[in-house]
């Protein structure tokens, strides 16, 4: 993906479009702004005044005007306002610091707290935050983790190094330690077992779905400890693959669904997590070796799961 010609801008990425290139498209629209303007018409004003800023450049770094003729295939780059009416999300003030050095930023990041600015939740992100109380611009993710999973985070302090760590999550040269808190395995299930399914994430559906097909996904489960009591275990999760939900969808499908968790077995609406039982899902351990010195690395949760204090 090319580099932005704008710069981050208080903790934010510039918006990248590109520009539709069907018959219709380039017969639709004739300038840029004719394009931004159909495609949000809700802030017409607001796009009106940014090109009149010259805070809407091309691919290329040119301010685009009035005039500017619509380019099939083209980039378009501009900052999109916050949302004036998203929430604060107080659980950003418990984000600890694991480590920090010239090329990463570890973090054990806290349940509910989104990574990325995505959808509603924008500033009020693990990035955005960082990038504004640490005074570094150029932070960016390693990896990623589901909202409402707490853990262990990489993230690149400088542009210069990010390929290099993000290049170890791709490839699989990390090893990732999760723990979960989910019912007892019902009868007919023994573990530890290896579960390998064919996972898939559609746009505009929330949670991942398994379907029939080549196996994308695996993650080896183990059973480390067992409340009779209550019915419940702890569980020891190694993801093989970095696919979305997986942990939790591979253990929903076992019938050892998660406890707490807003997907499965029922799918909840949306806002209505209860910050006070959140997922009892943690991303408790890394190890890897540091692509840059060849040393090998490993970083550790200080958390626990609410629901397995022991």
């Amino acid at each position: 993906m090319p580099r932005p010609p704008l710069p981050v801008r208080d903790g934010l990425n510039p918006t990248r479009l590109v520009l539709p290139h069907d018959a219709a498209s380039v017969a639709r629209w004739g300038t840029a702004l004719a394009y931004l303007l159909d495609r949000f018409p809700h802030d017409a004003a607001r796009l009106r005044e940014k090109v009149a800023a010259g805070e809407v450049v091309t691919g290329r770094g040119a301010a685009v005007d009035q005039a500017t003729a619509y380019e099939p295939r083209g980039l378009l780059y501009l900052y999109r306002d916050p949302p004036a009416d998203e929430p604060r999300v107080p659980a950003l003030d418990e984000l600890v610091v694991l480590h920090r050095d010239e090329s990463l930023l570890v973090v054990d990041k806290p349940h509910l707290v989104a990574t990325m600015p995505r959808g509603r939740w924008v500033t009020q992100t693990v990035l955005v935050h960082l990038r504004r109380t640490l005074d570094l611009p150029e932070l960016a993710l390693a990896h990623r983790l589901d909202r409402p999973t707490a853990g262990v985070l990489v993230l690149t302090v400088r542009a210069s190094a990010r390929g290099a760590y993000q290049g170890l999550f791709q490839e699989r040269r990390v090893r990732k330690v999760y723990e979960a808190v989910a019912p007892l395995p019902p009868d007919g299930v023994t573990l530890p077992t290896t579960v390998r399914s064919r996972i898939v994430k559609r746009r505009g559906v929330a949670p991942a779905q398994e379907e029939p097909g080549k196996p994308n996904a695996e993650s080896r489960v183990e059973l480390v400890a067992r409340d009779e009591a209550r019915g419940l275990g702890l569980y020891r999760l190694e993801p093989h693959t970095g696919k979305t939900h997986q942990l939790r969808l591979h253990l929903a499908s076992l019938g050892i669904p998660i406890l707490n968790d807003p997907f499965w077995p029922v799918l909840l609406p949306d806002g209505q997590e209860d910050p006070a039982r959140p997922l009892q899902l943690l991303a408790r351990s890394l190890r890897f070796d540091d692509p840059l010195t060849g040393q090998p690395r490993e970083f550790v949760s200080r958390r626990r799961l609410a629901q397995w204090p022991r």
